[in-house]
Order: structure tokens, then sequence, then C-alpha cells
């Protein structure tokens, strides 16, 4: 048997981060904080910040906020300030192009913030594709780009597709995930994810938006809000599933009775895509319906991206390979960690920032912080549908199975927010919908589920009370802001 090569390490670091999205990047931050020698590698050459900051989070909510704009542009007659009969926005209304330049810049800006953050907390960082190579956990990188790496050789340029091996005492992946196309479905390649979607140039005439989750839910509010004719596909009755009820069926409902989405409830599935001679997608559903459009956008699931060599270094991973992490983001090898997307907890931005720099303070900071961990209890997220909704806690289905229904409590209220009290229509009006779960016999609220205006500003400040354990009488005990919307959820009965 031929002996083992040893690899020639470049450069050995404290902690090695693979992965500059949010979790990995607030991690490595934090460590250096603490005197840590780190080094960071991300693919994305010169795309600091992930999924979030490139195609996900920030240009999505740009994206939300162009759309809420136009419903408030409908909105100006009733206030008096338009003379318009219909001042509704309707295809070509919308210049996306304009508006992708702009959003993009403001991206590329937000990559060059994190990197110089990066800097200024004196982490090193490279842009290339990471590689286990050994049980040793040494971590081969072939550049994704042409860099100069002054950690190495000051001045010196590297070149793209050349390879560095490096060693850490302390490895951390959080290399996020990727949205996927269903692989079994002829013709799926025609469609695009929500990676494509930031890619389009030009706005769509008409959007096939498969997949009942939150981001469908979030695009089909934004194409149908700047006028592209949407179709929303989705194999059960409700969107947003996961949620609450009083969440699924008041969004389901606006979005077919008021906004004008096209639901195609029971779909059955695509079970096949074509493209006709004008290069519209026709999309064959289970149930024998077929839509055609000009873009059929997938918002169908997302994989962990663990193309690494785990293997060599003894990393597991479970049934939807996704990389297997305790509650200290331990993996099978002691000396490497995961968390974010990529071990598919919670798969939200906070939750791998919250989480990174909790691992970085057990690793590298005081005493204090041995036993720092990620409390995933009562998690608040939103979803930016029109309106927006918002949850934190158990929905009145999952408390009612873990404590029975005779210990639960709910207290629920839907109203019209006074906003729009001038419509001068109803059907430019949103609702507002809120419901309080809460144990007995203390009341103490274990969930927390809104749909409305601001609900994502309201849920952040409700999340810290419920977080530290409030009851129902702590919400009564709240001297109510009025008129406001919020109010009611201190003063329902």
């Amino acid at each position: 048997m031929a002996p083992t090569k040893t690899p020639i390490i470049a450069k050995s670091f404290d902690y090695l981060v693979i992965g500059g999205g949010s979790g990995g990047v607030a991690s490595a931050r934090r460590a250096a904080k603490y005197g840590a020698k780190v080094l960071l590698i991300d693919a994305k050459f010169k795309k600091l910040g992930g999924t979030c900051v490139n195609v996900g989070c920030v240009p999505k909510k740009l994206m939300w906020y162009a759309a809420s704009a136009a419903h408030g542009r409908h909105h100006l007659k009733s206030y008096g300030l338009s003379e318009n009969d219909d001042d509704e926005v309707k295809y070509g209304d919308f210049n996306w192009a304009k508006f992708k330049v702009k959003r993009d810049a403001y991206v590329k800006n937000l990559n060059g913030i994190y990197e110089r953050n990066l800097i200024k907390e004196g982490v090193e960082y490279m842009f290339g594709f990471a590689r286990f190579i050994n049980s040793d956990g040494d971590v081969e990188v072939t550049l994704s780009g042409d860099q100069e790496l002054g950690f190495l050789d000051e001045g010196k340029s590297y070149k793209k597709d050349e390879k560095l091996v490096f060693q850490a005492k302390h490895i951390l992946i959080a290399t996020g995930g990727t949205a996927i196309i269903p692989p079994s479905v002829q013709g799926s390649e025609l469609g695009i994810t929500s990676e494509g979607f930031f890619a389009l140039e030009h706005q769509p005439k008409s959007v096939a938006i498969v997949g009942a989750g939150y981001i469908g839910v979030e695009f089909s509010g934004v194409f149908k809000s700047l006028g592209t004719e949407t179709h929303f596909i989705i194999r059960g009755d409700t969107v947003l599933r996961s949620f609450d009820d009083l969440i699924q069926h008041t969004i389901t409902d606006y979005y077919t009775d008021k906004l004008g989405v096209n639901i195609y409830k029971s779909s059955g599935g695509v079970t096949k895509v074509e493209v006709d001679k004008d290069g519209k997608k026709v999309v064959h559903l289970g149930n024998g319906k077929i839509v055609e459009a000009d873009v059929l956008i997938w918002t169908v699931g997302r994989k962990s991206l663990v193309d690494l060599g785990l293997d060599l270094a003894g990393v597991e991973l479970n049934q939807k390979k996704q990389i297997i992490a305790d509650e200290f983001q331990n993996t099978a090898n002691p000396k490497i960690f995961s968390l974010g997307d990529v071990v598919g907890k919670v798969e939200l931005t906070p939750v791998a920032i919250a989480a990174g720099r909790r691992l970085s303070n057990r690793l590298f900071g005081p005493e204090i912080y041995i036993k720092d961990k990620l409390d995933y209890n009562n998690i608040p997220s939103v979803i930016f549908s029109h309106p927006e909704a918002g949850s934190i806690g158990l929905s009145t289905k999952e408390a009612e199975a873990k404590y029975g229904k005779q210990n639960i409590k709910i207290y629920n209220t839907k109203f019209t927010d006074m906003y729009f009290g001038m419509m001068d229509s109803d059907d430019l009006k949103s609702p507002t919908a809120y419901s309080i779960v809460c144990l007995l016999p203390t009341e103490k609220v274990i969930g927390l589920h809104i749909v409305g205006e601001s609900s994502s500003e309201i849920l952040q400040g409700f999340g810290v009370a419920i977080k530290m354990g409030a009851t129902k009488k702590d919400f009564d005990n709240c001297v109510a802001i009025h008129p406001t919307a919020a109010e009611e959820i201190v003063t329902m009965t």
C-alpha cells in the first residue's frame, strides 16, 4: 500500500469558517473579537452575505416594499390625494428593469459592508470551494476567482482554480442551502427557483408559482401587486400549512377573494411541464388542469449544501442530507461544528447569527460562556405577504396536541385596521386577525399568531415578552397605545 501523501499546509488558524453567510460571518467576527486567528471561506466570489443578502431576505424585502407602494397608490383616491378613478397598478406601470438595477446595487453595497466588517474585526477571508481531505479536518480550497491573499503573501495574486490547504483547531460548517427543482417532474428544468426570480431582467406578464410555503406566498403577493397575472399552485386547500390555522385561512382567503391571485387548490401537484411555440410554460397538474404562464417558479423546498467531503472528516448526515449537529452545534467530529440552514433546524437568518455568536462565545470566550447555546424555542418568524403575518410559539393545534385541549385557552379577534376605514370600496380593505394561545391555569402565553399591517414590527416586541414567559395577565396589565392595531393584543377578552 502506497504511503498517504501529507498535504502541504498553507497556514493554520484557530478557527476556520466555511460559508460566508450571516451565520458564518457572525461566528467568525465574534471569535476574532476574542483574539482568535480566523479564516472565513465563501464559495461565491465577492458575494459575502449568503442567501439572505444576495438572493433572499434583503432583495425580497425590497420587492415587497415596491409591492406595498403599489397598494398605497391604489389608496390615494380614498385619502383625497388623487382624482383618478383607478389608481391600481397594472402590468407595465412598474419599471422592473430600473428597479432591479437599484436593488442589485443595494445588495452589492451590502457585500462590501460584509467585507469591511471582516477586515475591521481582523478576520482573514477568501473566496473558494472548500472540501475536507482527511480525518484530521484539513480543508482544501479551490479558488473561485483571481484574488490577493495578503495573509499568505502580501501583493501576490492567486489565480482561479488554484488549490490551497488549511488547517484549524476548530472548524465551522455554515454553508447554507439552495432551492430545489423537483427532478421527478418531466420538464421541471423549464422553471426557475427563487435565485432565478432575482435574476429576472424584466417583469413577466404572467407567472405560475408552485409551492404553498412562505416563499411562494411572498412571490405571489409581489407579482400580483405589481400587475402580473399570477397563478399559485398548491397541493392542499390553504397556503402556509406549517403556520396556525388563523394565518393559513386569513391569507388564503384574502389572496383569493381580494388580491386576485389565482390559487389552484388540491392541484395534485405538477405532473409535467412543456413549452409552447410562443415560449410560454404549459404546466400540467395532477387534477387534470393546465396552467399557462410566461415564467414558472418552483418554491417547493431547499436542500443543504453538503458537497464538502464530509465522509472523509467523519461528519454525519441525516436522512434529509442535512448535517447532524446537537444543541451545542457539535457534529460527529469533535473539532467540527455546524449551524444554520445546512443543519435544517430553523432556517432563518437571525437564528444562524444567534447560534454562530453563541458558538464562538463558548469556544473562545470567557468561562461564563462555557455552556452557551441557542435556545430554539419561541423563535419569532414572519411572512412578508400582503398583508404581513407573523408567528411565535405553538399553533393552536400544536398546543392542544402537546398539553390537551382542556388545558388550552384561545383568544381571537378579527377586525379592519383603522387605516382602511377611509377606503371607498371594501375590495381595498385587507384583514387584521390576532390569536393568543394560552396554557391553563396560569394562562402563560405559549403562542401568538397575527395577520395585518406592520405584523413584523409588532411581533418583534411581543416576542421579547413571550420569550420572558409572559402571561395573558401581563399582556392585560400593559396599557394600550391608542389608536393602533396592536392594542387589540393587550385588550382581548
